[in-house]
């Protein structure tokens, strides 16, 4: 742990990757307790620092964006967790006028930004706020902005991503509040998530217009994301392999503030070496871009487990400034 104090920060951030299969598929002992103690770690930092506010950054599996209008970067004012998986449903605490200033900051600084009334959401926001305080979603004031990771080619890049989070730094100096930022996704990981190259024209339609699954059909693509899980566990060849190496130069990356370096990295090389849903990490460098980059920041929380049967380079890393 830092001799720095953290509760006397005034920034901070995490990234925290998140799987669908926590609590659904078996994993080792010794993977269980590092995550278990990562998630204790980061929610003891989290709660000494006492944020109160917090800027949210997450992507969507098709639960939420749709292709029909698919946003690189969308702030909500309202949003709703679905609830899929294991992960709470219900309304996030959202600091809707904050979101509002914020979106107006960005467009004042030409950065083009979406905003939705009534943003919904999947594991990929409420897991993180699920471990870091409860199933309830009882949460300081939240300003939750989506990360498009899935549907190209309206992903956005890399330098674009790192941008974005220092323009939010520079919202967030203009505010009196203690800020948490967020990452929630990442590292290395390609689960079964359908692009409109599939073949089956129903996928296609599934993933382009926004609908409400029925209990049936998300309890049937949970047994196949779990299945996949199993898939890639059992070393069968049609899953891509998850990448530490990949997730160390990640993590090295984010606490080294060296982010310029990381964006040198191709759009191409993420897909291809990490796993298209590797795109998720981007949420990591918005958050992180938004602290110091040029100082060393301490990092008290730091741990990373490669656990195949969940899809996930399972990272989780805190600092502040």
């Amino acid at each position: 742990m830092s001799h720095t104090k953290i509760s006397s920060a005034r920034r901070a951030f995490l990234g925290m990757s998140h799987s669908p299969l926590l609590g659904l598929n078996p994993v080792h002992d010794d993977d269980q307790e590092a995550i278990n103690g990562a998630i204790a770690a980061a929610r003891a930092a989290v709660h000494e620092f006492a944020p109160e506010l917090i800027v949210l950054l997450g992507p969507d599996h098709y639960n939420g964006f749709f292709n029909e209008l698919m946003p690189p970067f969308c702030i909500g004012s309202q949003a709703t967790a679905v609830g899929d998986y294991l992960s709470p449903a219900g309304p996030l605490n959202v600091a809707e006028e904050e979101a509002i200033a914020l979106a107006d900051y960005l467009m004042d600084q030409h950065f083009d930004i979406a905003v939705s009334r009534r943003m919904q959401v999947d594991h990929g926001f409420s897991q993180a706020l699920q471990f870091l305080w409860c199933d309830e979603l009882l949460t300081p004031p939240i300003i939750p902005i989506f990360v498009n990771a899935v549907a190209q080619p309206g992903i956005p890049r890399m330098t674009r991503c790192k941008e974005l989070g220092e323009a939010v730094g520079r919202f967030l100096d203009q505010l009196p509040h203690r800020t948490l930022l967020i990452g929630s996704g990442g590292l290395s990981h390609e689960p079964p998530v359908p692009t409109l190259a599939h073949p089956d024209p129903a996928v296609r339609e599934r993933i382009t217009i926004r609908s409400t699954p029925t209990v049936q059909e998300r309890n049937l693509k949970t047994e196949r994301v779990k299945a996949a899980g199993m898939a890639l566990a059992n070393g069968d060849s049609w899953m891509k392999p998850l990448n530490p190496a990949w997730d160390a130069q990640w993590m090295e990356a984010m606490a080294a503030g060296q982010l310029d370096a990381l964006c040198a990295m191709s759009e191409a090389s993420i897909g291809a070496l990490a796993g298209n849903s590797a795109h998720e990490s981007k949420t990591w460098l918005v958050a992180r871009a938004a602290l110091p980059t040029d100082v060393a920041l301490p990092c008290p929380v730091r741990t990373y487990r490669a656990i195949p049967s969940l899809i996930a380079g399972y990272g989780v890393m805190f600092m502040h400034s």
